[in-house]
């Protein structure tokens, strides 16, 4: 069977006030001509289908034609929400689109939902786990601790029973990691303070194939077969040097491996850094050489004071998104703010006070001070 394996689309992003919306209609376009040239009839979208909780009108329309060019192409779509999204509005309709050959599962209630697929091999399962916490799924099993992501996921899985003798494919978005093995991370990601919400790839080595959405490069994770998908587009600077692609997948007989292959996406509007001096960048030598079109990060080696610097620049390059000055006043502001940050450095309690304020918006009462300063000292002595 083969099925492209998409992630973080993320409709309706703003970018350093610049809409994406032209931009992931173009990219849309060009999954749809994968698919056709590709002759993929399953689609798998593990994630973060809008930007927002409540996307505007805009972003939902661009989504429901989206859906609609699929299902007009006769594709099975199996869709989970991300950490990004609603819940109650990824799975709204999902029982009568259903018959449709949509699987929109938004939040998790209980179990794992299981979508089952045949092909000349015989039957494929794929499990729908959509972002979940530990308090989200803490009532569910009241008769263990659920404490961190990992006990979270492992007692999600285990209510399935998965009989790992045939095929099984997971769909999850979730950020997993593996020891010794550094995940390509970037800017547009959400990150929990020290890693809080990473979970091991050792709970989900066994299914023949894991379709991963929360991270934005595409990458495998400790082994061929747990992969990210990546965005289709690039959301921040942080990303100019990741090429986007729709990730094509094909599972065979059981324990004859997988296959993938990455189908170039492009984008309308490339994201790029150009730097230098403020007329060496708007020279007709130097801006003959760029593409004036592109998302631009401009750092400006400038010495001077530049007065109304967007101004100027925009002038030459029109979708300029980030200006940063860089020369020896701004090297000296970060050395100075470095060592601030060394003397200031604050402990693991007080860091995970601050956290506790931040999520909750209020602070710890004394007993959990007591619980939280317990397990830290135990930590340390262990």
């Amino acid at each position: 069977m083969k099925f492209l394996h998409l992630s973080d689309l993320h409709i309706g992003k703003i970018v350093h006030g610049f809409s994406m919306i032209e931009e992931q209609k173009h990219v849309f376009q060009q999954i749809i001509k994968h698919i056709q040239s590709e002759k993929i009839y399953t689609v798998v979208i593990a994630g973060d289908i809008y930007d927002q909780t409540i996307p505007k009108n805009e972003a939902i329309r661009v989504f429901d034609d989206f859906l609609t060019e699929l299902a007009h192409n006769n594709i099975t779509v199996l869709l989970i929400a991300g950490n990004h999204d609603s819940p109650d509005r990824i799975s709204y309709a999902n029982r009568l689109l259903t018959d449709k050959q949509l699987f929109l599962c938004g939040s998790f209630s209980g179990s794992l939902q299981k979508v089952t697929l045949t092909d000349e091999y015989g039957d494929i399962n794929f499990w729908l786990l959509p972002f979940i916490k530990p308090l989200t799924v803490n009532g569910f099993f009241e008769d263990q601790t659920i404490e961190k992501y990992d006990d979270a996921l492992n007692a999600a899985i285990k209510t399935a029973n998965i009989n790992y003798s045939v095929r099984n494919v997971l769909v999850a978005h979730q950020f997993f990691t593996k020891a010794g093995v550094e995940p390509i991370r970037s800017d547009s990601e959400l990150n929990s303070v020290g890693g809080l919400d990473a979970i091991s790839t050792g709970l989900i080595e066994q299914f023949d194939y894991v379709a991963l959405g929360h991270l934005h490069g595409t990458q495998k994770v400790g082994a061929d077969h747990i992969h990210y998908a990546g965005s289709p587009l690039k959301y921040s600077f942080s990303e100019i040097k990741q090429p986007k692609y729709a990730l094509l997948v094909e599972i065979n007989q059981k324990n004859t491996g997988i296959n993938t292959k990455n189908l170039p996406l492009t984008p309308l509007h490339d994201m790029c850094e150009i730097k230098g001096k403020i007329e060496e960048l708007l020279s007709i030598e130097f801006s003959s050489r760029v593409n004036k079109d592109d998302y631009l990060h401009i750092i400006l080696t400038n010495e001077e004071e530049i007065i109304d610097p967007m101004e100027k620049i925009r002038s030459v390059y029109p979708n300029v998104m980030k200006y940063t000055p860089e020369n020896s006043r701004t090297k000296n502001d970060t050395v100075d703010t470095q060592q601030t940050a060394e003397t200031t450095q604050l402990s693991a309690y007080d860091l995970f006070s601050e956290f506790f304020l931040n999520v909750c918006k209020y602070p710890m009462s004394s007993e959990q001070e007591k619980i939280v300063k317990e397990l830290l000292e135990k930590e340390t002595t262990e």
